[in-house]
Formats: C-alpha cells, sequence, structure tokens
C-alpha cells in the first residue's frame, strides 16, 4: 500500500482500469485513493456504503444543484446519501440506478456508473485492489466529465473546485466510518 495515513490522496487512474477508455476529449478528470477495510465488499458495495456516509454538507450542496440547476432545465439528481443498502451490489445491472448515478458496467474490482445528459456526460469509476496479505484494499475513484455545450462548461465552473473538496471529504467519512 501507498499511504501509510488512511486519509484520501490523489492518485493515479489504475492500470487496466475500464476508465480508461474515457479519457480521451475529457474536460475534466482526477483519480482520489483511500486504503479501506473492505470486508470483502466489492468496488460497487465499496460505493454504496460510501455513499451512504456522505457528509450532510455534500447532500446539502447537491440540494442546491438540483435547486438552481431546475432553473436552466439540468435533472435532479437527488442526494448522493439516498442510496439504499437493501440490494446487493452484485445484483445491480447496466442501466440500473445506485443513488445519483446510473451503473454501466459491474464487476468485482471496477464498476463504472455516471450520468449522461444534453449537457455533460459524468463517469465515476470505482476501482479496488485489494492488499493479499489482509482485508484491506486500495480503492480509487476516478471521475472523468466531457462537456457537451456552453451550459455545460458554464455547470462546471463551481463544480471542478468543489469536486475538490466533495471527493475527498466522502472517502475520508467512509473511512472513518469503516476503520
Amino acid at each position: 500500500m501507498t499511504n501509510n495515513t488512511n486519509r484520501p490522496f490523489e492518485a493515479a487512474l489504475p492500470e487496466g482500469s475500464r476508465a480508461t477508455s474515457l479519457l480521451a476529449g475529457a474536460d475534466f478528470h482526477d483519480t482520489w485513493g483511500v486504503e479501506a477495510q473492505t470486508r470483502g465488499q466489492s468496488a460497487l458495495g465499496l460505493f454504496i456504503q460510501a455513499a451512504a456516509c456522505t457528509p450532510h454538507w455534500v447532500d446539502v450542496c447537491m440540494d442546491l444543484r438540483n435547486r438552481a440547476g431546475a432553473l436552466v432545465g439540468l435533472k435532479n439528481l437527488g442526494r448522493l446519501a439516498s442510496v439504499s443498502g437493501s440490494k446487493p451490489a452484485e445484483d445491480y445491472k447496466a442501466g440500473e440506478r445506485v443513488s445519483i448515478f446510473t451503473v454501466f458496467e459491474n464487476s468485482f474490482e471496477e464498476a463504472l456508473i455516471g450520468d449522461k445528459d444534453k449537457h455533460l456526460d459524468v463517469f465515476l469509476s470505482i476501482h479496488r485492489a485489494q492488499d493479499g496479505e489482509n482485508d484491506r484494499a486500495l480503492v480509487r475513484v476516478t471521475t472523468i466529465v466531457h462537456v457537451k455545450n456552453t451550459l455545460g462548461r458554464i455547470y462546471m465552473l463551481p463544480v471542478r473546485p468543489m469536486h475538490r473538496l466533495i471527493a475527498p471529504a466522502v472517502l475520508e467519512a467512509f473511512n472513518s466510518h469503516h476503520a
């Protein structure tokens, strides 16, 4: 493992990630990593647990985004923490919704989720690399955004800096809750 503090850190896109094919032409991308107890969870299972631990202030930001977005025709995504833990992660199929995202691909090691609309396409890769010695894994979350028009570019102006706060805050809340 690469990070002894168990705090989120900026990371490289994992080798072999399915998200690599989505990078061409991206207007924004980043990867955050954290060493975490996995308790045998798949990548999507870890995302579901992390979403459930979303700090309240992040969902307040989502509420503001949804209200402001409605004024310019963006769809209401809901709250990141609005995720049901009743369905097993391995049962999610392509096209189904999990939290504010749609599932594109779902394997044990990596889940690709996101949202596509007329303004931008957002993709998240949740990738887990198990530490063979214990029940810990390096979990990396990569966000990739393709902007389609002027409204998408305007939308990304506040989202870009907020994402640098939100992504690590969600990972840290998850890791604190599951330490």
